[in-house]
């Protein structure tokens, strides 16, 4: 019987620790501002929230800002080329406010080139919540769209991105 408490203790104890590497891995990737937020569930304003199924998200780098998203919802202008729906955004041009609260942080992320030239850049302003586990939860407010979330996770960026 004392073998097995022991077992359960060396269990619980590589748990505690794989937990602890994961929240000083996110803490790290958050403070160094190089990091990718994956998105895997939207929730659209007005239409019923959907899994996503293709590979989305937002890369973010001390230098550079790419979204690259889904959108649902109503649009109040229609992008020129169609073929530039949903969200989509390359810029080196923001400004990215990291703070860090009880159980994460708050993260506000600002294009600055916003709609120049006009229509091309339809993103307004981000809200990225994070929890200290890695899970995420990012509000996307635009031009000419209505605002949408989406729920997901931070990790570390891709080396073939």
């Amino acid at each position: 019987m004392g073998a097995i408490g022991i077992n359960l203790s060396f269990v619980q104890a590589t748990k505690i620790d794989k937990k602890a590497e994961k929240v000083a891995k996110i803490k790290r990737l958050i403070t160094s501002g190089n990091y990718v937020f994956v998105a895997n569930y939207a929730i659209p304003m007005s239409m019923p929230a959907r899994n996503l199924t293709s590979n989305y998200d937002v890369t973010i780098t001390k230098d550079n800002l790419d979204v690259y998203l889904p959108y649902f919802g109503r649009a109040y202008a229609a992008p020129r080329d169609l073929t530039q729906g949903g969200l989509k955004l390359k810029t080196s041009n923001f400004d990215y406010k990291a703070v860090e609260k009880k159980k994460g942080w708050e993260i506000n992320i600002t294009p600055k080139d916003q709609n120049n030239p006009p229509g091309v850049k339809d993103v307004r302003s981000m809200q990225l919540s994070v929890s200290t586990d890695g899970y995420a939860s990012l509000s996307v407010t635009s031009l000419n769209k209505q605002p949408i979330s989406f729920n997901g996770y931070i990790d570390e960026i891709p080396k073939d991105k």
